[in-house]
């Protein structure tokens, strides 16, 4: 095993990065903790600390300070938390003269997959002159979830799938708001692409045939490695359905009672206990996003059905069989995510006359945005209905302005001493940042 991680350690720092496409996520280390970047699997992690690399060595770091290891590598599959010292053993039997004596900059691919990692990363930055960064794809990542065994020693940065702005970057198009009208030309024609092609980065520019098999791999890897493995559920097809029948519904309610009796209807005898684990497990894996009603009351936000949303809108398309999912939805399901790169609390919200709107944001200082997504305007009821639940909802709120998001309608509507801003997608996607 020595010899294998001398090679792994000298094969990384040989290789040519992959630096790909700048993400707008500035990571920043601080010193003695861990720097942690979570998502889901293929959002571009791997790439994203090759940027990390790539900037280090461009302040004059030398590529034999980087000890990168992959531990999705199966030639690793045999390494246990209390045998992971080996790696540092092998790195310093490259580099003896490296201890202590100068800084080392570690780097663990998706080090989740060794159970009991936390006690080996705190030890490493108590002892070691280094600095940690770390990938992996489970929330439990999170430095609230991981606090007591690393001992406040880590800071997790959560990264998606290209946003709107990040695929026109990759694109090789300004992301800035277009001054002309060929350019907004350009960006609605990209945000039809964008909608087509979704935000992972390695589906980007291929045929859809050749797309959507590669979100199925990536699909069932979510399901049985992140998932079924990783927890060793008793009941996998159940799993495989309940997810299948939630992506079908995406942007729309569903219930625990609802998802537990769905699937004693497939004759699978879950309890209701265990399809509630599956629901948290879906989150976890960044795959699937659950929003409660807002409510002062937790009870009543426990208790009333939640919406569901998927990590990526053309992943749903590639995945389900399309007979249930709209274009609406997708769009709800675009500005979702958008949203939830925020890091804020997201809702969604009911009037008293039961009338319901899409998303109530409230940021740190718990100021409330109202914002409902609609494709088109142009059917008068649809119109009627949409301006009404948003006048109600910002008279309930006390708020005197909301926001209307379509596929690319725009206009102010004045409604008593309120304004309600109808916004196209693609602008929207521009200013959220």
């Amino acid at each position: 095993m020595l010899q294998l991680l001398k090679e792994i350690i000298l094969n990384a720092q040989e290789g040519i990065l992959f630096t790909g496409t700048r993400r707008n996520l500035e990571v920043r280390s601080v010193e003695k903790k861990a720097t942690i970047l979570i998502g889901v699997r293929r959002c571009g992690k791997s790439t994203l600390l090759n940027q990390v690399i790539s900037r280090l060595i461009s302040e004059g770091v030398s590529k034999e300070n980087f000890l990168y290891v992959n531990f999705f590598d199966d030639r690793l599959a045999q390494i246990k938390s209390e045998s992971l010292d080996i790696v540092l053993e092998a790195y310093f039997m490259i580099y003896p003269a490296k201890k202590v004596q100068e800084k080392v900059y570690f780097f663990f691919d998706e080090i989740q997959v060794v159970q009991g990692w936390e006690a080996f990363i705190d030890r490493v930055l108590r002892t070691e002159n280094c600095e940690v960064y770390l990938t992996g794809s489970s929330a439990k990542m999170l430095s609230k979830e991981i606090g007591t065994q690393m001992r406040g020693r880590a800071l997790s940065w959560e990264l998606f799938p290209f946003s709107f702005i990040e695929y026109l970057d990759h694109s090789g198009i300004k992301s800035s708001f277009p001054a002309t009208t060929q350019d907004r030309i350009l960006i609605q024609k990209s945000f039809e692409n964008f909608y087509e092609q979704g935000g992972f980065p390695e589906v980007i520019g291929l045929d859809k045939p050749l797309r959507i098999k590669i979100h199925q791999e990536y699909f069932n890897s979510i399901l049985f490695r992140d998932l079924i493995e990783r927890y060793d559920i008793a009941h996998p097809k159940a799993l495989v359905d309940l997810s299948r029948k939630l992506l079908e519904n995406v942007a729309s309610l569903y219930t625990l009672n609802g998802s537990t009796n769905f699937l004693k209807s497939l004759g699978h005898k879950v309890p209701k206990n265990s399809v509630a684990e599956y629901l948290s497990w879906f989150e976890d894996a960044y795959f699937l996003f659950t929003v409660r009603i807002f409510s002062a009351s937790i009870s009543k936000s426990n208790a009333n059905p939640k919406k569901i949303y998927c990590i990526d809108h053309a992943f749903v398309r590639s995945v389900t069989s399309g007979v249930l999912v709209n274009s609406g939805h997708l769009l709800e399901n675009i500005v979702f995510v958008a949203l939830r790169r925020l890091n804020i609390k997201l809702y969604y919200y009911k009037t008293s006359m039961n009338q319901e709107i899409d998303f109530l944001m409230q940021d740190q200082q718990r100021n409330i945005t109202l914002i409902q997504v609609c494709q088109t305007l142009v059917n008068p009821v649809t119109r009627q209905r949409e301006i009404s639940a948003l006048q109600i909802a910002m008279n309930e709120l006390g708020l005197s302005k909301s926001i209307l998001v379509t596929q690319d309608e725009s206009e102010n509507i004045v409604v008593k001493e309120a304004i309600i801003e109808v916004i196209p997608i693609w602008k929207f996607l521009l200013d959220i940042r």
